[in-house]
């Protein structure tokens, strides 16, 4: 079954939530897809300045506005949404993406990696890597610098993902081409939702986001590309059943020729 996947790339205005997810939410409703991806805390803006600041923006999930606000629309549109956001548990803070879904809050993924100063503001995701079994597929859920480790593609992958929902304010050149080949070599579509602008706060250094969203299919050929500074909507089509054939040829086959006792 062919699905639709979208994402949307703008630049988020700092600290003004409700702007940026009404913003947002203008945007998809005139979109049709199935999937959507919506950048890494693309409610709040990226750079903070303290740990204070990043509390004050953060929310909870999935009891927060902007939380509710995505399930909401993903039960009126019937529609999944993959969205980063800063999430508050307690006294911590983690750099998070939810989905949400037509029967509206799904779960919550954490993110591994912290990039640069996110370790200032964030604790280390602890959800571990998670895939949901959905109606349009085995979603699964990276954000940002987790790219830049072939464990979390691959361990996606293995747990069963068709699809990889991938929100980032990427500021690196390399990931757009570099998502072809995790994509190859697990043999899974993915959704790199970038963010535009860029941001220079409290005296630290610029960080300028390069845009160049994109959505790659499972054999490496990437299926929409969006421009480096424009806010854009992009869609295509994919069939997340094509994610779950790993024979390369009739000799090999991509999972179970792995050798992993050779790997340590």
């Amino acid at each position: 079954m062919k699905i639709k996947a979208g994402l949307f790339q703008f630049a988020p205005s700092f600290g003004d939530i409700s702007r940026n997810v009404d913003r947002a939410l203008a945007t998809l409703a005139s979109a049709s897809a199935d999937l959507i991806v919506l950048p890494e805390l693309f409610s709040t803006g990226y750079q903070f300045t303290s740990i204070e600041e990043a509390r004050d923006l953060a929310e909870e999930v999935p009891s927060g506005l902007t939380t509710q606000r995505l399930a909401d629309f993903s039960h009126e549109r019937s529609a999944f949404i993959a969205a980063g956001i800063a999430e508050r548990d307690g006294d911590r803070i983690f750099n998070s993406a939810f989905l949400t879904g037509p029967e509206g809050y799904i779960g919550v993924y954490r993110k591994t990696h912290l990039f640069h100063e996110e370790k200032l503001w964030f604790s280390p995701g602890d959800t571990g890597f998670r895939v949901w079994d959905t109606t349009i597929g085995r979603l699964g859920v990276m954000i940002c610098f987790d790219w830049f480790f072939p464990e979390s593609a691959r361990t996606l992958s293995l747990m069963g993902a068709d699809i990889i929902a991938h929100p980032a304010n990427l500021v690196l050149p390399f990931c757009p081409d570099a998502m072809v080949t995790r994509c190859l070599e697990n043999r899974v579509f993915a959704i790199t939702a970038n963010r535009t602008g860029s941001e220079e706060r409290g005296g630290r250094e610029r960080l300028d986001f390069i845009g160049t969203s994109q959505i790659t299919s499972c054999r490496g050929k990437i299926l929409a590309r969006a421009s480096r500074d424009g806010e854009e909507y992009i869609e295509a089509e994919m069939d997340p059943a094509e994610a779950q054939d790993k024979q390369l040829n009739r000799y090999n086959n991509l999972f179970a020729d792995r050798r992993p006792e050779k790997y340590r």
